[in-house]
Order: structure tokens, then C-alpha cells, then sequence
């Protein structure tokens, strides 16, 4: 058996069921998919390929799965910080993208993500944006995997002045991008419940059970949108979402943070997924969501860094690090979330609520090849007692030497293969500078807001 790569003197951590680790493994790759893996037969027996790289001892898994991101986000990084969610998001953050985003930032943006991303070991993700034709041709011709919703509102966004303009470019970029190629997923995102009024929200998830699309929306983020939901429909964010059907195994519920028993109930009987943001729940002080009850009623839970705007980093193993440590201390209980478990919700997890649990989350023959491999010839990574343990508490995403989505290498000792990325970088600051600019100056006292 002749492969087109090897990779051999690895622990694999492989995220099966029975989360298997191969210590000394090897794993072999023909075209997008994984043919074999297993123990290490030693240079003798092993196996031909074209191209061999040696683990020298470290870790091979799955390539990480970012469950939510808004990836032209990155261009304002940094711009509204340290802001309460109103005050941000309206005051700062709708203003700066009527002036930054084009389609052509969304490209540079895209990019710009795709980098950060594949150089801390994602190989994944899903996005809600505008102008997502511009970001899948990013994401594409990086090479990534991503499952991209168009993004639905009522108001006028970048690239759409409302509602029936949202819907129409929705169904137009899914159709457009509906199994063009192997990597890239439609779908539709609508913003939130307090954006997007009942029509909107039916219409869409009608647009998503018709294309067979996975149908993704900001909910039950803050207390403000609980009371609010609450006030005006006499229910939750998530029973308002159940009494307009829209919660089903294609729907992606983000941030659910503030959720009681009832509602976990709802989502678990529909089988519909969560994305758990925690750094942006942090940051813009929204809250804690109950992770540990959601996966005891059997919800799967994916874990996201939301966009660079609120967070402000992509880095999916600073994500892990945290929503382990987070919950325990909640909880006050050091059992909650253990390593592999928040492994789980980085990997095949976060792939099953983006519904590609079948392609990838997993190290698997006949599987896609998307995988990393950390260096683990580091300090803080010296010794390994346990290798979930390391890649949750020590390992950083700057540990990840190699990476490669549907067999094809996009990261080779910790250089980028596919794109220029000074390039990149100088498009990024280019666009961002003039555009950001008002912004940058305005600043308010975040004290006065409460």
C-alpha cells in the first residue's frame, strides 16, 4: 500500500468514541481522505509515500473545528474594546463596517482570518457574514473548510438594505455555493431575534430546510435580550424560537448563555446544536452558559471564538484552555469539563454541530485528512504525562507545526503554503487604517453607559 503522505512517529489522539491515543503511530493519507493508521511498524515496515514526515514524538489530531466566527472581523480587531454590548455593537461596531466593509475587505479580511486560524490549528469553521461570496472565494483559495452564512437582518447591513434583501442574497450565495467544491458549506445566518422579525427568521429557516442548509443565530446572548424576548413574546429566547418551529438537528445556536432547565430541555428534544463562545460571553460581560448541564441532557456543544471584534483572538486552544478552567470554577468542582471532553467539543463536536460529523472531527480511515501536528519539542510541553491534558493546558496555537485540510498541506513547519501572507497583512492594515479612523478617535466613557 503506497500513500501520497505519511506521517509516522506520532501519538495520535484520534477523538473516536472511545477516544483512542496510538502512541508511536503513523497515519496514511491518499488524496483528500485517510487510508490507514495504526502503531508504528518501525523504519523497516514502514508503509511508501511520496511525501514522509516525521511527528519526531508529537501530537496528531484532529484539526480543530471553530464553530463561530464573523472572519472579515478581524479588520477591526481591537477598534471598541472594553465597552458594554449595546454601546458596542451600535454605537461603534454597525458605524465602522458602513465604512470598511466591501466585498473586497471581506476578501482581505477572509484571509487575514484564514491565517490566524490555520497557523493555531483550525481547520474549520463556521461564519455568519455579509458579502459571503467574497469571503468563500477567500476561504477557497486558502484552502480552509468552512460551512458560511449569509448573514439575515431586518436594517440595512453591509451589501443589504434590509430584510428582503438579506433573504434574496441568502438564497442567492447557497444556491451559488451549494456543492461547488469539497471544502466550502453554505448556509444562512440570521443575526439574532431582536434583529430579525418573525417573518424574517421562517423565511429563512424555510430557505435552509428546502437547500438542506444549517440554519445559525445569535440567541439568548445577554439578560437584556432574555427581558426583552421575555416582555414583548412572553417566553424565552429559545421557547420564542420552538413556537416559530425553527429548532430542529440543522439548527446552530449560538452563545445560549442565558438558558434555564426548560430551555436546555427544548434545544435537547429537538437536537438542535450550541456553539459556546466563552472569551466573547467574558468579555462583553454576558455571562456564563450552563455547558456542563447542556451536555448532560445530551446537547451537542461546539466550542467558537466568536469574531475578533468582541474576543479578540481566533485561537481555539486558548478556547479550550479557558472553557475547561471557566466551568470548574463556576461549578466550583475541578471534575467539570475534564481534557478530553473539551477535546471533544473542539473537535468532532464542534464537526457534528456544523453537520460534518461524517466527513471530519475525527482521525479515521476514510475519513478527510484534516489534521495538525504539535510540536511538542518545547519547554512547556516537557514531559507529557497525559496527552489530552497537554494540548488543553500547556500546548497554545503557536505549538502547531503542520496542518492539512482534505489532504492538501496548508501549514509546513509553521509556514503558511498557500498564500502570501505579508501580502495579506498589508492589505489588512490598509483597509483598516483610513476606514477604522473616526472610530479610533471616538471614545466614551463606558462608566456613563451603565
Amino acid at each position: 500500500m503506497a500513500f501520497d503522505t505519511l506521517i509516522h512517529n506520532a501519538t495520535i489522539l484520534t477523538c473516536s468514541p472511545t477516544f483512542d491515543i496510538i502512541p508511536g503511530g503513523w497515519i496514511g493519507i491518499a488524496g483528500d481522505r485517510i487510508l490507514a493508521l495504526g502503531p508504528g511498524p518501525g523504519q523497516a515496515g514502514r508503509p511508501a509515500a511520496r511525501l514522509v514526515i516525521d511527528a519526531r514524538g508529537g501530537i496528531v489530531m484532529p484539526g480543530l473545528v471553530n464553530t463561530h466566527t464573523h472572519l472579515p472581523m478581524t479588520l477591526l480587531r481591537g477598534l471598541a474594546d472594553d465597552l458594554p454590548l449595546g454601546v458596542w455593537l451600535n454605537e461603534y461596531i454597525f458605524p465602522a463596517e458602513r465604512t470598511v466593509i466591501t466585498p473586497e475587505s471581506v476578501r482581505w479580511g477572509t484571509l487575514l482570518a484564514c491565517a490566524e486560524m490555520a497557523l493555531a490549528g483550525t481547520t474549520t469553521c463556521g461564519d455568519g457574514y455579509f458579502y459571503e461570496d467574497a469571503a468563500a472565494e477567500a476561504a477557497n483559495d486558502f484552502g480552509l473548510r468552512a460551512v458560511l452564512g449569509q448573514g439575515v437582518i431586518d436594517f440595512p447591513a453591509p451589501g443589504v438594505s434590509g430584510a428582503e434583501q438579506s433573504l434574496t442574497a441568502a438564497g442567492e450565495f447557497a444556491r451559488r455555493w451549494l456543492h461547488r467544491t469539497n471544502t466550502i458549506v453554505p448556509s444562512v445566518f440570521c443575526h439574532s431575534p431582536y434583529t430579525c422579525s418573525a417573518d424574517t427568521l421562517c423565511r429563512a429557516k424555510r430557505l435552509c430546510d428546502d437547500l438542506g442548509l444549517l440554519f445559525q443565530i445569535h440567541v439568548a446572548e445577554t439578560q437584556g435580550e432574555f427581558d426583552h424576548t421575555r416582555s414583548i413574546h412572553g417566553v424565552s429566547p429559545i421557547a420564542y424560537l420552538e413556537r416559530l418551529g425553527l429548532l430542529d438537528e440543522r439548527t446552530l445556536l449560538v452563545h445560549c448563555v442565558r438558558v434555564d432547565d426548560e430551555d436546555i430541555a427544548l434545544i435537547a428534544r429537538r437536537n438542535a446544536k450550541v456553539s459556546h463562545n466563552p472569551e466573547s460571553n467574558m468579555k462583553l460581560a454576558a455571562g456564563v452558559a450552563p455547558v456542563p448541564q447542556m451536555l448532560a441532557a445530551g446537547i451537542t456543544v461546539g466550542l467558537g471564538t466568536d469574531g475578533c471584534a468582541s474576543n479578540n483572538d481566533l485561537d481555539l486552544f486558548q478556547t479550550m484552555d479557558l472553557t475547561a478552567k471557566l466551568h470548574k470554577l463556576v461549578r466550583r468542582d475541578p471534575t467539570v469539563l475534564p481534557a478530553e471532553a473539551v477535546i471533544r467539543m473542539a473537535t468532532i463536536d464542534g464537526a457534528r454541530a456544523l453537520g460534518l460529523e461524517r466527513e471530519i472531527g475525527s482521525l479515521a480511515p476514510g475519513k478527510q485528512a484534516d489534521l495538525i501536528l504539535i510540536d511538542t519539542r518545547k519547554p512547556h510541553l516537557t514531559p507529557i504525562y497525559h496527552p489530552a491534558s497537554a494540548v488543553v493546558y500547556a500546548a497554545t496555537g503557536a505549538d502547531v507545526d503542520t496542518l492539512m485540510v482534505a489532504g492538501r498541506l496548508l501549514v509546513q513547519n509553521r509556514r503558511l503554503l498557500t498564500v502570501d501572507l505579508n501580502q495579506i497583512l498589508s492589505h489588512a492594515e490598509a483597509i483598516a487604517s483610513p476606514g477604522t479612523e473616526p472610530m479610533r478617535r471616538k471614545r466614551v466613557n463606558p462608566h456613563a453607559t451603565r
